[in-house]
């Protein structure tokens, strides 16, 4: 009779294998509770950013101090629907993707990219427009802060729709089983999108 030789290497290897499945089906994805808590913890800078705003207004006898020229309504307002519907678009992509739609997937993904991107040059071409600087007076120096704060996440949330564009390509990165990477930047679009309302209320409106 032959005997077996067993290799230690490749045991080693199984056993290893083994222990990893079994670790995680024991641990399940705390992913989404990592992006969770990392809004949370962004939402508390804006409430920050949001809190000494209202203080400044509430204690300063005038606001906006005198001479400072009006918002106009126009250019941000359309932006801010458009940021609003690019919400509504990107859960679209989500919806493609659950019903294993990969090519509708892209397109709602990429249809959001360019909303976002639109917000982004509208941004823009309002700050080149504007009669008042950053140093100008507090208002001018807490309008630029917020809008350039929320600005710079809109670029991180445009930034990782098309990263998960590009890892779309790759066939089969993305099922309905397989989908967090959308899901991420969709909770995370409409937190932008939100922090944007309570913005345009505060600076435009209120």
């Amino acid at each position: 009779m032959q005997s077996q030789t067993i290799d230690p290497a490749k045991t080693a290897l199984n056993h290893h294998h083994t222990a990893t499945v079994a670790h995680h089906a024991d641990h399940p994805d705390h992913r989404l509770f990592g992006l969770i808590f990392f809004l949370v913890a962004e939402g508390m800078i804006f409430m920050g950013l949001f809190g000494a705003y209202l203080t400044f207004r509430s204690t300063i006898p005038v606001w906006p101090p005198a001479g400072t020229p009006d918002l106009e309504l126009l250019l941000p307002g359309v932006n801010t629907a458009n940021l609003i519907a690019s919400s509504f678009v990107m859960h679209n992509a989500d919806s493609a993707i659950k019903k294993n739609d990969v090519k509708g997937m892209r397109v709602w993904l990429t249809l959001t990219a360019i909303m976002g991107t639109v917000f982004l040059v509208g941004q823009v071409y309002e700050y080149t427009h504007l009669e008042f600087g950053l140093t100008t007076n507090l208002f001018a120096s807490a309008f630029y802060v917020l809008t350039g704060f929320h600005g710079l996440h809109v670029t991180i949330g445009v930034l990782a729709i098309l990263a998960v564009l590009w890892r779309s390509l790759k066939p089969g990165h993305y099922t309905s089983e397989k989908r967090f990477g959308i899901e991420a930047a969709e909770i995370y679009w409409h937190f932008v999108d939100v922090i944007w309302i309570i913005l345009f209320g505060l600076l435009y409106l209120l």
